[in-house]
């Protein structure tokens, strides 16, 4: 069960993710309406462009809600491509950096020959023999 202050933080995410928004008039139903490309299982509509500006996060954090707590269908969870909030734990530790590296073709029995040194620090030392 996603708690309340959860839910916040993935809504801020989200109507972050969204940006402004600007509702229209849909012709077809007489209504202002706002819905997002990334949220496109929430629509909302309304009398006025101020009630749609209102109700919009109202009916994205019954979404969000839902969301965090697996009550969602396969299918509109595979539509929504927005994150909806970060997922802790995910993605490089702050403070780590990645050595830079470089992409060379080389002939498959060199290749092979580097894959069966083992490690890298065993290729440089070698490297550094080869040197002097």
């Amino acid at each position: 069960m996603a708690t309340k202050k959860e839910i916040e933080e993935h809504l801020a995410i989200a109507l972050n993710e969204i940006g402004q928004i600007k509702p229209w008039v849909e012709k077809d139903v007489n209504a202002w309406v706002f819905s997002h490309p990334k949220y496109p299982e929430v629509e909302y509509g309304g009398d006025s462009k101020k009630d749609v500006i209102e109700n919009y996060p109202k009916y994205l954090r019954e979404f969000i809600k839902h969301r965090l707590n697996d009550n969602l269908s396969a299918r509109a969870e595979k539509m929504t491509k927005g994150r909806g909030g970060r997922r802790e734990g995910a993605g490089r530790p702050k403070g780590t950096s990645k050595e830079d590296k470089k992409r060379v073709y080389l002939p498959r029995d060199i290749a092979e020959w580097i894959g069966e040194c083992g490690s890298i620090s065993q290729v440089r030392s070698l490297i550094a023999k080869g040197r002097n």
